[in-house]
This record gives C-alpha cells, structure tokens and sequence, in this order.
C-alpha cells in the first residue's frame, strides 16, 4: 500500500488507463489520462461522486500491474477523522475494463447516497494528445440504452465505440450513469462496472475480438503474471535494492506484453507506457536482446512479427523499402487517414542489423535453428537492405534522410529527436546523415549473418562474402570516424563525410558492437568514464560542455539506463570490468530512487551535486529496455556468455554488489546457475 499524489496506471499490455490517486479521470487534451486501448482514447472521463462530492484517497495498492486497488472517501482532507462513509474501488484491465465498486457505511443513521458516475469519450488519438492537436473531424454519437450507455465515434470507415454497463440497477443518462443506494449502519453496497471498448471495421466485426478470443476474461492475469515470474530464473543476492529493481522489471515486462492486432495473438513487449504502447522495430529488438538470458520467450514472436511486417517496396510516405524492418505500427485514427505514417512507419536505420543480430544471439542461446531457418529469407533480406538501399551516398555506411518531407523523422538512429546530431559547437549537420553506432551495428550484423550462412543455410559463398564486407566497414570506419586529436570517434558523418566532432554515448555502442580495435578501446573508455560524460549515475548521452548539451535535454546530457546496459556490455567485451560495474552501480543505485523502476531516461545531474537523479519530466514509465537494462547489467556483472555447448561464466565480480548468483539460466544446454563473487581485493 502506498500513498500517491500523482498518476496512477494499470497496464495489460497496450490497454491500459492512467487516473488520478481517487481513481478518476478528468482528461484534457494534452494530457494522456483516461483509458486506452489501440493508439486511441475510450475514456476521457470516469469521475465517481458521493452525493455530490468528488472521493479523495486515503490508500492505493499498485502492486499488480493489472489490478488498482483505490480506499477513498468523498470530501476534502479535513473530513478523513470523520467520514461515516468510505469506499473501496478495486479496477482490472484485460481486454477490456472492470470495476468492482463497494460503498460502507459505518456511521450510527441510515443512510440514503446518490452515488453517479460520470463518464465521457472524446476517442482522442495518442498523436493528438501528444501535439495537443485537439481537433476532431468526424462525429460523435450517443445511445442511452436501459442496461448500458454505447458513446462513439465515427470517420468515414473508421469507428470506435465503448459501452459501459453496472451489475446492479442504474439510471443511464448520456454523461453517465446512477445509483440510488440504501444503507443501514454498518451495511454495504456494491456494483461491477465494465467499459468495453470496440474497435470496428466497416463490417461491424470488431477487431478486438481476437484478444478477448485469446482471453475471454481477465480472471487470467494473475496467473499468467505468476507464471511468468516463475519461468524467470531466480536471482539470489546480498543486495536488496538489486532484487526490488529485478523482480520490479520481471513485472513490468510482463505487463508490457501485448498482442498486436491480427498478427496472429503472440505477444511482443510494447516501448513504453504512455506515449509508446506499441510495436516499435528498434526497441521491441533490443529488448529482446537485454533479456535473453531471463525471458528469452520474448525472442521468437517478436522477430517472427517484425518478419512478417518486413518492408517489401518503396514507399515514400511509410519510408518503406524492401528488407526494411518498420520502426513504429500504429491502430489509431491519424495513421488510419494517414495523418501520421504509421500504419506501419519505416523511418529508422538501426532495426534491419539488429534483426540479424537478434536472430544470431538467440541461437546462441537456444539452439532452435528452426527459426534460423524459417527466417532465412527476411534475414538475408535486411541485410541486402544495408547496402542496396542504405547507402545513400554510395560509400559502404548506412545513411539517413527522410523521404517523408511532411510528418517523417529528420533523425532515424535512436536518438531520434530533431536536435540528437548536432556538432560540439551545436551547428547541426546537413542530410543524409551517416550516425557511428549504426556502423557498428552493420558490422555486427555482417558477421553474425557470416557465421548463420556457412552453419545452418548452407551458402558458405553469402558467408565469404559478408565477411570481407564486414572487414571493409571495419577498416573504412575506423579511419573515417576517428577523431585522432580528441581520441573518440565521431558521433556522425555529415552529408559531405565531415566528421560530427560531438563527444556522445553513441561511442558506448561500437564496444558491444566489436568495431573498435583493441587499441582503440581505452581511449574511448576514458571518454566514457570521464566526467564529461559519466555523472556517477551513468553515462550521458552527450557530454557536459558541448553547446548543446542540457542535462535535462531528452537526448542532449540526459542518462538512458537502456543505453547505459549496451554500453556495460561492450565494456566487459573488452576487458573493462570494473567501469562496466561502476555503470551498474550507478544505473541500479538510481532505481532505487524510482521504486525500483528505472525510467526512460533521467537527469545528466552530477551524481556529487544533487545526490540522488533528476526526474526527467515526461520520461515514459516503465519502459520495456528500461525494464531490460536491469537483465543486461546483471548479465554484464556476471560475465555470462553462451557457447554452443556450455554457458560460460566469469566468477570475478568487479563490483559492489557483494553476493549474486542467476539460477536456473534457460539455453540450449538446459538450466545453468550463474555465481559471482566480489573479489577480496575490492571489498
């Protein structure tokens, strides 16, 4: 039980609702309240009153992803010492929401309660809460039934509707419904409120059938949260700030799961909670890629689906191109009238390698070479992407520039906000764009689809081939993106190859991605670990000093713990574990300021100034590789490494963790335990 002054949410996967500590909501344009479902706004308002006053919370029980539990009573703080009346609203969401509402009354009279509800639906698309757009173009429609309220919304062929139902009588009226409620002394009252939301296509057949067809209630959701947890393997440890921050990310993850509609009911993390409750390319992959070793479950539903939406031609508008791996698939109203391009959106560089990487790392661990096999052609097709359509400029990199002039990304590597790429005196570079991470992540992709061509597709020619390809980026790169007066490598290439002089996180990725020699490597680890960029919390995305540097800046000085895991990564690849362990010291230290949570993204703060992390402001929370980061640090500390007939492990723990040990590891070899032990010269 907690106290909250804020938000609360209740999550299954991308249905989900955001209220108030009471349990209402009482939306606005701009502010995503309320309750969604598919991209889109079913409910703008749920305000519960008690004789006309609004219920105020004395607890609220989050506990359960699925499941709020809300202990209210109506009035002001100053009524609590006297309220007679009291009320316990516990709310579920699965396919569609449930309410169960119990009123008391522990006061000495009968008492007679007006109890309403009040309900409303503006059926606003995620983008138009995001950019505040607040304009609709079709029309609204109501029908007062005597056992529901039906509220829709209909454009041309595109409609959505919720109907809102009571178990006990209610007068419906079309702003809601009412209940006159009797109550002896010590009596008490209750209803199930359901709203179920409707997603329909010209036919009348709603398109959120299948999910109920998957589930036809939530009574489900326990026991598939609970078995999820129990399929995780079991971390022991001295450290209890570490088990919150790992059972809390098991949870989250699990809530994350959804199904994306008519792509067959398997479920794929979504990015993130509120803006990103979708299937994202780059983060779904990436995702995957932190959890391998704990939820690798994860892995084949989401490349199956990515495969299954995999680009096939040009399209300009969608930034589509074949063997082209989508970036974001949205249900809502603006990508249906292609508003937003969404429906699915191409716009990024780094998904197609990481296909293939993904696809590599999860044999490693597995051994289902079947799905090696039957992704054959979509592999083969991302990486024919990498050099017939990514290379803008005709110089073996993967290049970006928007087709999609009107409403298409500007950046299209993860830092995808319009000012990520800029120089160190904050100019910002010409397109195309050629960012240095997503050179690495070619690279990688090129060797892993190497070593998958000669050992399960027969095609040992393809294989010679992408190995010497691989060799020529890995020369190439290394001579035209490092900066050998600065001792890092560039953040870009500008479109005249000119070196994007910025000191940035991204040089954190060409470690995990093997594309810096040996040599090389210390220099940009004293870069990483050095005070420009490391701010005792983690490493920043861009570095103190720089012109457009902004702790608070979404990609310009802010601390990503998904970034921070792949960096830890690609430390311990080289050798580096000590700054790999003060990384995840940092990054699971500060969970423990966020209740074990680790957000999107939070404040580039120096650690010795503000000694606890910034809250960044509209970080999204939880975060699938948010959640994953935790998967990936634990993996990093314990140096864990799949081979094909055994997992090996490195039992030196370079950190301050004490004790850790990772029980019953999945993998092609059965279940492995993971033990580590801080060594005795670091205590």
């Amino acid at each position: 039980m907690r106290d909250i002054a804020g938000t609360v949410a209740c999550i299954d996967g991308n249905t989900f609702m955001v209220s108030d500590s009471s349990g209402d909501v009482e939306s606005s344009p701009s502010t995503p309240v309320g309750l969604f479902a598919a991209d889109t706004r079913f409910l703008s308002r749920w305000r519960l009153t008690v004789n006309g006053e609004c219920m105020t919370a004395l607890s609220v029980d989050d506990s359960q992803y699925f499941e709020v539990t809300f202990f209210v009573v109506p009035g002001a703080a100053v009524d609590y010492v006297e309220a007679d009346v009291s009320a316990i609203r516990r709310r579920r969401i699965g396919p569609d929401l449930t309410e169960s509402l119990t009123i008391f009354n522990y006061g000495e009279q009968d008492m007679t309660l007006d109890v309403r509800l009040e309900v409303a639906a503006d059926f606003a698309d995620i983008f138009e809460i995001k950019f505040d757009i607040g304009e609709k173009r079709g029309a609204h429609y109501t029908h007062v039934g005597p056992n529901e309220l039906r509220l829709g919304y209909r454009r041309g062929t595109y409609q959505r509707e919720v109907v809102v139902s009571a178990s006990e009588p209610a007068e419906f009226g079309p702003d809601g419904l009412a209940f006159a409620v009797r109550l002896r002394p010590g009596q008490q009252w209750s209803t199930r409120l359901q709203a179920v939301m409707l997603a329909l296509r010209p036919d009348g057949v709603d398109l959120r059938s299948a999910l109920r067809a998957l589930r036809p209630d939530d009574s489900t959701l326990p026991t598939s949260m609970q078995a999820w947890v129990a399929a995780a393997p079991t971390l022991d440890t001295d450290s209890v700030g570490l088990q919150q921050v790992y059972h809390r990310s098991l949870v989250d993850l699990a809530a994350l799961r959804f199904a994306p509609l008519s792509l067959g009911g398997a479920s794929v993390p979504a990015a993130g909670l509120p803006w990103f409750m979708t299937l994202f390319g780059r983060d779904s992959l990436l995702t995957c890629l932190q959890t391998l070793p704990v939820a690798p479950s994860l892995t084949p539903p989401t490349l199956r689906i990515l495969a299954s939406l995999q680009g096939v031609r040009p399209d300009d508008v969608l930034e589509e191109d074949p063997g082209r791996i989508l970036h974001e698939l949205r249900y809502g109203e603006s990508a249906a009238f292609e508003e937003q391009p969404h429906s699915p959106y191409y716009g990024t560089v780094d998904a197609s390698p990481l296909f293939v990487v993904l696809l590599d790392e999860y044999e490693r661990w597995s051994g289902d070479t079947a799905l090696v096999t039957e992704l054959e052609h979509e592999a083969r097709a991302a990486l024919a992407w990498i050099d017939l359509y990514a290379d803008l400029n005709s110089t073996g990199y993967i290049w970006y520039q928007r087709r999609n002039r009107a409403t298409g990304l500007d950046n299209q590597c993860w830092k995808d906000s319009w000012d990520s790429i800029s120089y160190a005196d904050g100019r910002l570079p010409g397109f195309p764009r050629a960012t240095c991470e997503t050179q690495g992540y070619a690279y990688d992709a090129k060797i892993r689809g190497a070593r998958l061509a000669r050992t399960f597709w027969g095609d040992p020619a393809f294989a010679d081939r992408l190995e010497s390809e691989a060799a020529a980026l890995y020369e190439r790169f290394n001579r035209e993106f490092w900066l050998e007066d600065r001792g890092f490598y560039a953040l870009a290439l500008d479109h005249d190859g000119t070196p994007v002089d910025s000191l940035s996180s991204n040089i954190g990725h060409l470690l995990w991605s093997g594309i810096v020699p040996p040599e090389r490597a210390p220099r940009v680890v004293e870069h990483l670990m050095g005070p420009a960029l490391f701010s005792g919390w983690g490493v920043r995305t861009f570095a103190e000093g720089q012109r457009r540097y902004n702790p608070l800046g979404y990609h310009n000085g802010t601390v990503w713990p998904f970034d921070n895991s792949f960096i830890a990564w690609g430390l311990r690849r080289y050798g580096f574990g000590n700054e790999a362990a003060r990384i995840a010291e940092g990054i699971l230290s500060a969970a423990t300021y966020f209740e074990g949570r680790l957000p999107e993204a939070f404040g580039g703060f120096d650690r010795d100034t503000t000694k606890f992390p910034i809250r960044y402001p509209t970080a999204g929370s939880p975060q699938a590789w948010s959640s994953g980061a935790c998967m990936l640090l634990i993996r990093t500390m314990l140096g864990i490494n799949p081979h094909d007939d055994h997992l090996a492990v490195d039992p030196a723990l370079p950190a301050t963790f004490g004790r850790i040990a990772l029980l019953d590891i999945p993998g092609r070899w059965g279940k492995r335990d993971a033990f580590a032990r801080q060594r005795p010269d670091q205590r």
